[in-house]
């Protein structure tokens, strides 16, 4: 699968509204059948910052996203709400799932 880890500084005026900003892009890429997840989170440490995990099938599916209609708009679209360039990690990953944490494991409860 491909592994995606990227941060978006978004502009202070905006970080309240980032969610639903950003929510039209989010519903149409979980949309996307090659799409395994695409999930947000807010910085704890910077609250202008939201951090998105997102994960595709493969790399036919990670072109189709990036080809995609709503991909083009949201290039056009958001960054006006961003302070600066998203930063981003992305991989390919030979798993197709979340694995469990085993130095964590939590047993039955």
């Amino acid at each position: 699968m491909i592994f995606i880890t990227a941060k978006f500084r978004v502009l202070p005026e905006y970080a309240e509204q980032w969610p639903q900003i950003a929510r039209e892009f989010t519903e149409a890429t979980r949309s996307e059948p090659g799409c395994l997840w695409f999930d947000w989170s807010r910085s704890l440490d910077d609250p202008a910052e939201y951090v998105l995990v997102e994960a595709f099938r493969d790399g036919d599916a990670g072109a189709a996203h990036v080809q995609s209609e709503h991909f083009r708009k949201a290039q056009r679209t958001l960054p006006q709400h961003l302070a600066e360039t998203p930063r981003i990690v992305s991989t390919t990953v030979d798993q197709d799932d979340w694995s469990e944490l085993g130095e964590m494991a939590v047993t039955q409860r």
